[in-house]
């Protein structure tokens, strides 16, 4: 049997007006909007619809912003009979999959990315962190690369092992130029540095994982009424403990997008449904297997797409 999963995407997806037809005014989706407001006691569901694109982008206001985006979309997709076997995000993306999931209430999980936002952009000094695409090494090749320079005393590592010929590399700003650098002599194609406000994934990002420790203890994880395949493991989970456990790892790891998205290939699913502004997920698995099925959904147009495709899936 044909199987469906839902993603979501991470930060960068972010833009002026995501979501404008699901969280408006009037839209069945507002009160995800007036609880994320009402929970972080500011307006982000204005930023989210006028912006100024800047200040969407902070981490601690594009976390919320684009799990308030998400999840109102899942709400959609469901009204609409349209339901997942799976769901799975890349990093912030896997708090919007474990709300699909039920496992965390959503104004919990509003406040607690707001949060991972905050502690994120406060682990290392502006300036001091880095991250850059790598195209063309594989993950072994640039896995030695990344070993030999952080043994030379600058920690950088693989972050986001995203498609084949895709790798991000994340940590200080030394070691992610010499990465880049080395990585262009074992044969890379390109080393692109990224526009991002701190070294995510990487091991200076466990002082941040320490307070998000707290944070989610003090958050009630249910039990799934579906599992939601890891970052951490690429894996379906289905403790709740385990999930939480693997929230904090999350912050420090490598996002594992290839091998989760060939581990739902496997236990099945033909049809993604990427729940989110931009398309960034949807291109990454269509480069990881041009075989199933890949929709996106960011407005009213491409819901109804989507839910006329995936009538009949499973």
């Amino acid at each position: 049997m044909s199987k469906i999963a839902f993603v979501f995407p991470g930060q960068g997806s972010q833009k002026t007006g995501m979501a404008a037809d699901f969280i408006g005014e009037g839209r069945p989706g507002a009160q995800f909007r007036e609880e994320a407001d009402g929970r972080l006691g500011f307006g982000l569901g204005r930023l989210m619809l006028e912006g100024p694109q800047e200040e969407l982008t902070l981490t601690y206001n594009a976390q919320p912003a684009l799990l308030t985006a998400g999840a109102a979309i899942d709400a959609a997709l469901k009204s609409a009979g349209i339901r997942p076997d799976y769901t799975a995000g890349h990093s912030l993306g896997e708090y919007t999959a474990l709300v699909s999931a039920g496992v965390l209430g959503f104004g919990d999980a509003a406040e607690t990315v707001h949060r991972r936002g905050l502690y994120m952009n406060d682990a290392v000094p502006a300036g001091e962190g880095a991250m850059a695409a790598i195209l063309g090494l594989n993950a072994e090749e640039l896995r030695k690369v990344t070993e030999n320079i952080t043994e030379s005393g600058e920690p950088v590592q693989p972050a986001n092992l995203n498609c084949p010929g895709q790798i991000v590399i994340s940590g200080s700003k030394a070691g992610v130029e010499r990465a880049c650098e080395a990585a262009k002599e074992a044969g890379a194609k390109r080393a692109i540095p990224l526009d991002v406000s701190g070294p995510f994934h990487s091991v200076l990002m466990k002082p941040a994982a320490s307070e998000l420790q707290v944070q989610l203890d003090s958050v009630t994880f249910n039990e799934p009424v579906l599992p939601v395949v890891s970052n951490v493991t690429a894996k379906p989970v289905t403790d709740p403990a385990e999930m939480k456990r693997l929230l904090v790892e999350q912050l420090y790891s490598p996002v594992r997008w290839e091998e989760s998205v060939r581990e739902m290939i496997g236990l099945g699913v033909t049809l993604f449904i990427e729940c989110g502004p931009g398309g960034v997920l949807s291109g990454l698995i269509r480069k990881i297997d041009r075989s199933v099925t890949v929709l996106k959904i960011e407005d009213a147009e491409t819901l109804d797409k989507a839910v006329e495709a995936a009538k009949g899936w499973s």
